[in-house]
């Protein structure tokens, strides 16, 4: 064995070379391998996993107001006088996805003269609008331009402190900036 590696005290020629072939074939087979494949769509199947310990982006109604009603609770306990709060958030739909379009207009004019000498003039518009699609592996996908938040119809907030004139103010103006809501859609009781 020891006579197939070194000859003369050195390498041989012939194990230095049958190595680099070998370390090549398994370079290659590895760039053209398909076993990964599987182990690369099940990562791409699993849920998106926000970053830095921030919570997934809710995708029901129900998990956008239990998230922002958790928000809005922990936020709102930070604040001077405020204390044991319980938030009902109630909104109109689920987020917005607004997506691209590829539009074509044509326009056609026409004058028309009849026998008569009565001139007519025609005007006929079409529109194309088809939504833009990219193809991601074997996926087909439309490009999203941006999402919107949900619209917030109405807030309840139930808290400690919020009989005192100024707290309750500051509960409304906070709500009403942070949600873009209208004042008079929210209300704020004293809780007992």
């Amino acid at each position: 064995m020891k006579d197939l590696i070194f000859k003369n005290g050195k390498l041989h020629p012939y194990f230095v070379v049958v190595v680099l072939i070998g370390a090549g074939l398994m370079i290659i087979s590895n760039m053209y391998s398909t076993g990964n494949d599987d182990y690369i769509n099940t990562l791409n199947d699993e849920p998106d996993v926000a970053a830095f310990g921030q919570k997934s982006t809710p995708t029901t109604m129900a998990d956008y107001e239990d998230h922002y009603e958790n928000q809005l609770r922990e936020i709102l306990e930070e604040a001077v006088g405020i204390s044991d709060v319980s938030v009902m958030i109630n909104l109109d739909a689920t987020e917005t996805k607004i997506h691209e379009f590829n539009m074509k207009q044509q326009t056609q004019n026409t004058d028309e003269t009849d026998s008569q000498n009565g001139k007519r003039k025609v005007k006929d518009v079409s529109n194309d609008k088809q939504v833009v699609i990219i193809r991601v592996g074997d996926k087909e996908m439309p490009v999203v331009v941006k999402t919107e938040k949900p619209v917030v119809r109405g807030v309840i907030i139930v808290a400690k402190g919020a009989d005192n004139i100024q707290v309750k103010q500051w509960i409304v103006e906070a709500v009403t900036r942070v949600l873009n809501v209208p004042a008079h859609k929210v209300s704020v009781l004293p809780k007992k």
